[in-house]
């Protein structure tokens, strides 16, 4: 019975780690596109410029969501 308690406490905590985890990486990549396009919309000579800049910067975002899904897996199958 313990185990199967110790399971489903790891379960759900995977899953909040990714919840929460997705939620900042979320925010911010959609605040950089959206800033960059309307950069792009006042001046389209810079879009390239400002493409590069938003694709590198979202990829660095990213890395905090594969960390929480990193630390999710450690959790769900680590932990005996």
């Amino acid at each position: 019975m313990e185990h199967a308690i110790i399971k489903a406490a790891c379960a759900i905590g995977a899953g909040i780690c990714m919840g929460i985890g997705a939620i900042g990486p979320a925010i911010g990549e959609g605040n950089a596109v959206g800033k960059a396009l309307e950069g792009m919309a006042r001046q389209p000579e810079s879009a390239g410029t400002l493409r590069t800049n938003m694709i590198l910067g979202c990829a660095i975002t990213e890395t905090t969501g594969i960390y929480s899904l990193l630390i999710s897996f450690l959790i769900l199958f680590a932990v005996n």
